[in-house]
């Protein structure tokens, strides 16, 4: 029997949490350590918005005015231009926006392509058997990608899909 992964609905939001203050400076040093490790990186490379809010702005300042505000932490964008603390970036709808840095993570993560649902497989091959079916739009976090195949996880389940059915990874990128 083959499980479907769907898509969250636009405008869906996660419920929220009580956070314990303690953990707000956590969050703070993980933010920095994300923004410097971007630091090193060159563009144009993969990220995922950090934050359940991230807004995108014309320019690269607060004083620019917003263009979208990103409502789902994970998505994979395309950073395609630095200036100091903030990115230029593109989403899988070819939308760009300037980004703070510290809403971004270097956590990768893909998007299933539009079109057909996609077959997740247990082992990296065509002929493995199919473990589940995710929609087009879902979102997964890889942590493996090689010879074409990614290992993807989608909320607790995971296996490996093509490269060529996800918006996030380069054709013939290895990911480690």
């Amino acid at each position: 029997m083959k499980l479907l992964v769907i898509p969250a609905q636009a405008g869906t939001q996660p419920k929220k949490k009580n956070w314990v203050p303690a953990f707000a400076g956590m969050t703070m040093i993980l933010l920095t350590t994300s923004a410097s490790a971007q630091e090193d990186k060159q563009p144009p490379y993969w990220a995922s918005i950090a934050s359940g809010q991230a807004m995108t702005r014309t320019g690269p300042g607060r004083n620019y005015p917003g263009v979208w505000l990103y409502q789902r932490r994970d998505l994979p964008v395309r950073v395609v231009k630095k200036y100091q603390t903030w990115r230029l970036i593109q989403d899988p709808d070819g939308a760009q926006g300037w980004m703070l840095v510290t809403l971004l993570s270097d956590r990768r993560t893909a998007l299933v392509k539009p079109g057909q649902p996609r077959d997740v497989h247990v082992s990296p091959s065509g002929v493995a058997r199919v473990r589940y079916t995710a929609e087009p739009g879902v979102v997964g976090r890889i942590d493996k990608c090689r010879d074409g195949w990614c290992r993807i996880t989608i909320g607790k389940r995971d296996g490996y899909i093509a490269i060529g059915d996800l918006w996030g990874v380069n054709d013939g990128e290895t990911v480690d």
